[in-house]
């Protein structure tokens, strides 16, 4: 049985979902970027969102390790036993592939290439605090269909922020919608796999794809991109209930030690 050093609860993920989110909004704050500014230039990517994730990238790999969470937050004890679901996750890889088939890349220069290598980190920080710290808390009390549901609910909310970073409220409205949809392929993903590694790479990479090819002139197969991704996302929505069908992923707390 999975012992841990603090016995995990439902009121821990929650403060660390939204602790992550207002170190975030704090970092951004003072380095004063516009989130619509973001894609414009290397040092606006880096100062705007690269250093806000190593920030929150450091503070999760403590936070993480203190409360004992790594193994549970990183894989399941059983994978799903349903596995063609994973045909969501895939068809987004073909959306990111569109993605930076579309980027303009003679519009890069060194700075802004090396601020995207850090906006990967966004995979990490984001997968740990959602599917991972915030999934083992939510184990502690919830069925799993819950789980699925409010961990791709407040990764949605959590994208509220860019509202308050500069970005229109309509754009953030169905960002918060899409985020939504793309946390339920990753739980899908996580599910079908029974590790959290593998969306941590999508969603890293899938982030890339999109700063990278708003930089520039995008190529003609932009437009795809989107309408896969929606077909992605509706594959998802039906295939997590065979994913949450019969999963035992109830974290067993009676015999946890807490320090």
């Amino acid at each position: 049985m999975d012992r841990y050093r603090v016995r995990p609860r439902v009121w821990i993920g929650l403060v660390v979902f939204f602790a992550y989110v207002a170190v975030v909004f704090v970092v951004q704050q003072i380095t004063g970027i516009p989130y619509t500014d973001f894609g414009k230039s290397g040092a606006n990517l880096f100062l705007g969102a690269g250093l806000s994730l190593i920030v929150g990238a450091i503070l999760l790999a403590i936070t993480t390790t203190l409360l004992g969470w790594w193994r549970p937050a990183l894989s399941d004890r059983r994978r799903a036993a349903h596995t063609w679901p994973i045909v969501a996750p895939a068809i987004m890889v073909v959306a990111l592939l569109l993605n930076l088939t579309s980027t303009d890349w003679g519009s890069y220069d060194g700075a802004f290439f090396a601020a995207s290598i850090v906006l990967l980190l966004v995979g990490f920080t984001e997968e740990l605090t959602t599917r991972g710290l915030l999934l083992v808390a939510l184990r502690s009390r919830l069925s799993e269909v819950w789980v699925w549901f409010l961990t791709s609910a407040l990764f949605g909310l959590m994208h509220l922020v860019n509202a308050l970073t500069g970005q229109p409220l309509a754009p953030t409205l169905q960002q918060v919608v899409l985020a939504f949809g793309a946390g339920t392929i990753f739980y899908v993903l996580r599910r079908v796999t029974g590790s959290l590694i593998w969306a941590m790479l999508l969603h890293g990479f899938w982030d890339f794809s999109t700063f990278a090819v708003g930089h520039g002139t995008p190529g003609p197969f932009y437009a795809f991109a989107g309408i896969v991704e929606i077909a992605a996302i509706v594959l998802a929505l039906i295939g997590v209930a065979f994913v949450v069908r019969g999963a035992d992923e109830r974290i067993p707390t009676a015999n946890s030690v807490v320090v």
